[in-house]
């Protein structure tokens, strides 16, 4: 018989706790954070406050550049898809408040999106043990 609670698994939800959804992280993020620029994604990071006890990821896709939601929307489910399905690759302690702000001028493939948050989540990993 196959035992279905294993806790060496991974979990591959992106729930409640994983999104920055604060408003004060989030301007602390924007304003004292970290960036670095991988195209199509401008990334944001700081290390996460006390109260935290996960990574937390915040989405964003300007308005400006995508008028209609419709679109916006797609971009941000390819994005958390991307994110939910790569998490486990990013060491989770200590914490960090990830924005990932999608500044790219057309709606690009899954695939390639997928590829760029990998990329993404090695140079956060890199970045985090640099500094420790």
């Amino acid at each position: 018989m196959e035992s279905h609670d294993q806790p060496s698994a991974i979990k591959y939800s992106f729930g409640k706790k994983e999104r920055l959804k604060s408003k004060k992280s989030i301007k602390e993020l924007f304003s004292k954070g970290s960036s670095f620029f991988l195209y199509p994604f401008k990334v944001l990071y700081l290390p996460a406050s006390n109260d935290s006890e996960t990574n937390q990821a915040l989405i964003a896709v300007s308005t400006r550049s995508f008028k209609k939601a419709v679109h916006r929307n797609k971009i941000k489910r390819r994005i958390r898809e991307a994110y939910r399905l790569n998490k486990h690759s990013l060491a989770s302690d200590p914490p960090l408040h990830i924005g990932l702000v999608y500044v790219g001028k057309e709606i690009l493939p899954y695939q390639v999106i997928e590829s760029k948050l990998k990329l993404i989540l090695l140079r956060l990993n890199e970045v985090r043990f640099k500094k420790e």
